[in-house]
């Protein structure tokens, strides 16, 4: 039955994906906020696809959490795809900082790159850090948060990648408060695997944590301690 729901998902997703590419183009004029709510219904839908078809649903825990408004960057662990979807829905309007590379992924990549994404090149050492400041400087004036996975990539449950310190660079220098996430949806939606088990998937989100007149270095250890300590719980 899982091999079915995965394969009966797979190919929903896949085929909606291509159609709702060529419909997006009509979202291009849109200003960056409602083309990003417009493009937003791929992830609904897929969300949806997940919950009865794949029979993987998700909890909010500590939704009381979240600024009603303001801005906010925030930071989460990164086991999956689903977080990246899923998350379009929990929190508000997202910039994704990501891998420029990920931009030229047919379809999904054209998608990504409506929706203001921060794309970056990782390897470019303090280059990088400069665009991520320059950009989520921008993303947050025009009213979006900014969603960094300071892992970079994803990680399979129980493991721990290394904390890059970009996150926490960018809500030193803007003075942007971090919303640190907890989540488990790598143990039923793996890394890179086809097979996907139904189930719950939790999503933990923790109070804003002030990083005004604090270094870097600090704020990250902050988040990866709050982060890693909710993870053991899960």
């Amino acid at each position: 039955m899982t091999f079915l729901r995965s394969l009966l998902f797979l190919l929903l997703q896949s085929l909606f994906t291509i159609v709702f590419a060529v419909t997006a183009l009509v979202a291009v004029p849109l200003p960056p906020i409602p083309r990003y709510r417009f493009i937003g219904i791929w992830a609904r839908v897929v969300v949806v696809l997940a919950r009865y078809v794949l029979d993987i649903d998700y909890r909010v825990i500590g939704q009381e959490n979240l600024p009603a408004g303001g801005r906010y960057i925030v930071m989460s662990k990164h086991q999956s795809a689903w977080e990246t979807i899923a998350f379009q829905l929990i929190f508000p309007p997202l910039a994704f900082v990501l891998k420029k590379e990920l931009l030229r992924i047919p379809f999904f990549g054209w998608g990504l790159a409506m929706i203001s994404p921060i794309a970056i090149d990782r390897d470019a050492g303090r280059e990088a850090l400069k665009d991520l400041e320059v950009q989520g400087e921008d993303r947050l004036a025009k009213g979006f948060w900014v969603l960094v996975f300071p892992e970079g990539t994803r990680v399979k449950p129980g493991e721990v990648g290394k904390y890059n310190i970009g996150g926490a660079w960018l809500a030193a220098k803007t003075g942007t408060s971090v919303i640190p996430v907890a989540h488990n949806a790598g143990v039923l939606w793996p890394k890179s695997a086809f097979l996907k088990r139904a189930g719950l998937i939790s999503v933990v989100i923790g109070p804003p944590i002030p990083t005004e007149g604090k270094k870097a270095s600090a704020i990250n250890a902050e988040v990866e301690a709050w982060i890693e300590a909710e993870m053991r719980k899960l």
